[in-house]
């Protein structure tokens, strides 16, 4: 059973799939919020936010960034599934692909970010969500929700690392605002 997060709290990646890891999924979904037209039809909009993972090393200097412009980290074990420009469909609407055993040993932590590139708020996003998979077997390991109503334009929503040789994630959930992970990086230091 997946661990509902709040934010703040910390878990074990391992303790809590039930075994190691070898790759996991950094899941991100979202609707536009409800805005009806006449008589309660059309009238719908689109929203594009962006997942992206910045990757630092224990001094907190990024190392690599991974987002729509880099789809790959340079050491390949990061890959970014691709851009969704609007939100609709069921399930994650983008995916951040993890092999937990081919990333660099100076990266101490893999911070994951949602932003606004077009500049749209939250306020006009619900259901907003970031979930871990084991990729292995699909099977959820833990879920973010992110649907705070705000005009913050980012969030800083989580953080995978490294601690005494295991793997574990934060689920940090700070507002912020920005146009591209770049944007966010003073709101993202505090938390490296």
């Amino acid at each position: 059973m997946p661990v509902k997060l709040v934010k703040g709290q910390k878990i074990s990646l391992e303790k809590e799939s039930g075994g190691a890891l070898s790759q996991v999924v950094m899941g991100l979904g979202w609707d536009a919020a409800g805005k009806k037209g006449f008589f309660g039809f059309g009238g719908g909009q689109q929203i594009d936010l962006d997942a992206s993972c910045v990757l630092f090393d224990e001094a907190g200097n990024v190392v690599d960034t991974v987002w729509f412009r880099q789809l790959q980290s340079k050491d390949g074990s990061i890959t970014h599934t691709g851009d969704n420009l609007t939100g609709e469909g069921e399930g994650d609407d983008e995916q951040i692909i993890v092999d937990l055993t081919r990333v660099p040993a100076n990266v101490k932590s893999l911070m994951f970010v949602v932003n606004s590139f077009t500049g749209q708020n939250f306020s006009q996003v619900q259901n907003a969500f970031c979930r871990l998979v084991n990729r292995s077997n699909n099977a959820e390991i833990a879920r973010y929700d992110l649907s705070c109503q705000g005009d913050h334009s980012a969030q800083i929503m989580a953080k995978v690392y490294r601690h005494n040789n295991e793997w574990k994630m934060h689920a940090i959930g700070e507002n912020a605002s920005g146009r591209t992970f770049n944007d966010l990086l003073p709101a993202m230091r505090p938390h490296v």
